[in-house]
């Protein structure tokens, strides 16, 4: 039985925010120890399965959330279309349809909020490329748990809106490059 994870890592992106979290995560090993939730603004209309996308580019075993899902390392979890995600304190994962947060569900406040609330300090909270502000309240939450709060560079994300918002709402974020997000994740994998 694998030991219930005291970390989590949550990823939150929209515009270019798909390219970034490959390029991130696929230097991840297939036995990474810390579960991964990825939160991507999606056209509600496309059906296009980021899981297909993810799962041929990543050693990492990728899934679209399901209810009542436990979180286990070696995964990433991908929001579905039109639900938000919420950790639970028994470290599954369950699904909301309530209304849109700002104008987004899934929406990436929502998601960091309640793994903030779970996994505390545990949390590493990231925030790539988009075109809304969402996700910037939700690393301040997570902020505030001591929890790490990591923004992708502006100049470098593809839409650098989501990134300045985070900033401004967090002046004390760590703000880094695809190549030093991904090292930092690599550098806090139990080996």
């Amino acid at each position: 039985m694998q030991q219930e994870a005291s970390r989590l890592v949550v990823i939150g992106g929209s515009w270019g925010g798909i390219q970034a979290s490959l390029s991130i995560l696929s230097a991840l090993p297939a036995d990474y120890s810390i579960p991964i939730v990825l939160v991507l603004h999606r056209l509600r209309t496309t059906e296009g399965s980021l899981q297909e996308i993810f799962s041929t580019r990543l050693a990492l075993t990728a899934l679209e959330v399901e209810e009542k899902e436990p979180l286990l390392s070696g995964h990433v979890y991908i929001a579905p279309s039109n639900y938000h995600v919420l950790l639970e304190t028994d470290h599954t994962l369950s699904l909301d349809d309530s209304e849109l947060e700002n104008y987004s569900r899934p929406s990436i406040d929502v998601t960091f909020t309640s793994a903030a609330d779970v996994y505390g300090a545990g949390t590493i909270g990231i925030l790539l490329s988009g075109a809304s502000s969402d996700g910037s309240s939700g690393l301040n939450y997570i902020f505030e748990k001591q929890g790490e709060a990591i923004v992708q560079a502006p100049e470098e994300a593809e839409v650098s809106t989501m990134p300045l918002a985070a900033i401004a709402k967090t002046p004390g974020c760590r703000v880094m490059n695809l190549a030093q997000i991904q090292a930092y994740l690599l550098s806090v994998h139990d080996h």
